[in-house]
């Protein structure tokens, strides 16, 4: 039996190598945290007309999102009713509709059950169709251009799930009239790890860029004085945490800001766009979040200063397969979408100088946690701890120095939270007494 007590104590800061091994915890996690969760679906741009479709996952549940011909979007799963075969076997297209390569059974752009072959001679005309199509994802929400999709009745509303989030979020996918789109094709790999490695890194953890990423980053430029880490251990920054979700980064000293990683081009465009940016989303904020790492609970991520999006699909308690896209400005001139691409394509791809440093660290740790000793030593979560702040900076939600753990613990709790399978009217969230003191709960949302 497991001892949910005994897994993680984000009050005091630790948690359990057992939550990265064991099979047990894993099967819980993929029918209570991703049975449960919001999960990332799909973007405007991969669905540009009706009949448009792609596969993505649910937890390790194969599903279809397709474009209606109303221009609504709907997801189910990709699933035959008569022996389970996938009703879709190409990644992405454009159908009318979708026909099981087993028998044959085919269904609409919805997911229902149209054509069954032999149905006279084989079923004496007594199947209902009605009852045996896909199962639907019940809720499909569509925020900014986003898809998102969860199998459960009662998780709240997606702009509730999101809650302080939001602001971060925005901060990227709101920043411009025309919006986002992504480049043309997904970008997959395999590491052998676990899938809350990385979804808490990119929630929480600035910590490890200077030991993790120090050639890389010295690679990047020949200016001896980049902004960064490297040259101003003091470099402002803060980390939000809420309801599972992280943010964190630097600050930059300017809304628009020539970063080691922009051309002249990309800098010079960002830069007439400057005004229309600090428009819609403020300059304080363009200057405080634009080029933070973040993670949407519980396993879609995003780089601001690398344009990268992406799902950590679990595959296991030991592995994961990572599908990325590289955002761009819709109406950016192609020159500089080419060149946000290639900027993406050498940092943040399976070759890239920094994604290539964080997939040895998370295998690395992987590897040793097939030792029985090291299954039992507890790893410390604790930086940080009573340090915490609300709406502070300007920035809404639970804070704390970007070099702190708050969203490492904020995400533990609501992981143990969803794990436990607790109703979404007694999962907690984080709320300090005073700048200093202890912390207290409040009900998320019902």
């Amino acid at each position: 039996m497991i001892d949910f007590t005994d897994l993680v104590d984000p009050e005091h800061g630790w948690v359990s190598p057992q939550i990265y091994t064991d099979p047990e915890i894993y099967e819980r996690e993929l029918q209570h945290v991703f049975g449960r969760s919001w999960l990332f679906l799909a973007h405007d741009s991969q669905l540009p007309k009706p009949g448009s479709f792609l596969q993505t996952y649910m937890g390790e549940d194969p599903v279809l999102v397709v474009r209606q011909r109303d221009g609504s979007v709907r997801a189910f799963l990709n699933q035959c009713r008569h022996r389970g075969m996938r009703i879709c076997r190409s990644e992405a297209g454009v159908s009318k509709a979708f026909t099981c390569t087993y028998h044959g059974w085919s269904y609409d752009l919805a997911g229902n059950l149209i054509n069954v072959p032999l149905e006279e001679r084989a079923y004496h005309s007594s199947i209902d169709k009605k009852e045996w199509g896909a199962m639907k994802v019940p809720r499909v929400a569509n925020y900014r251009g986003f898809y998102f999709g969860t199998w459960s009745e009662e998780t709240p509303e997606f702009d509730a799930y999101l809650g302080d989030m939001a602001f971060y979020f925005d901060a990227i996918v709101d920043r411009f009239d025309s919006g986002l789109e992504f480049v043309k094709g997904t970008t997959k790999w395999v590491i052998d790890c676990n899938w809350k490695f990385a979804s808490e890194q990119f929630a929480s953890d600035m910590y490890h860029t200077q030991s993790a990423h120090a050639s890389a980053l010295l690679a990047l430029t020949d200016d001896p004085n980049p902004i960064g880490p490297l040259n101003d251990p003091n470099v402002p920054g803060r980390q939000f945490s809420g309801n599972g979700h992280g943010s964190g980064g630097y600050f930059l000293p300017a809304p628009v800001v020539k970063t080691p990683e922009m051309t002249d081009t990309m800098f010079e465009w960002f830069k007439s766009r400057e005004e229309e940016m600090v428009a819609r989303i403020g300059a304080d904020r363009l200057s405080k979040v634009s080029i933070t790492h973040n993670t949407i609970f519980p396993n879609f991520s995003w780089l601001g200063a690398h344009s990268t999006m992406r799902v950590w699909h679990p595959r296991g308690p030991g592995q994961i397969e990572v599908w990325a896209w590289t955002y761009v400005p819709k109406d950016a001139p192609p020159k500089v979408k080419n060149e946000i691409r290639e900027l993406t394509q050498r940092t943040f791809s399976p070759a890239g100088s920094f994604e290539t440093d964080d997939g040895e660290n998370w295998t690395e740790i992987q590897q040793v946690l097939r030792g029985s000793q090291a299954r039992r030593n507890r790893l410390h979560t604790a930086m940080g701890v009573g340090y915490e702040e609300r709406d502070a900076f300007g920035l809404p939600g639970l804070g704390n120095d970007v070099y702190s753990e708050t969203a490492a613990r904020g995400f533990y709790r609501h992981w143990l939270d969803m794990l436990t399978g607790k109703p979404w009217s007694e999962i907690q969230k984080w709320t300090p007494n005073g700048n200093h003191g202890e912390l207290r709960d409040e009900g998320v949302t019902a």
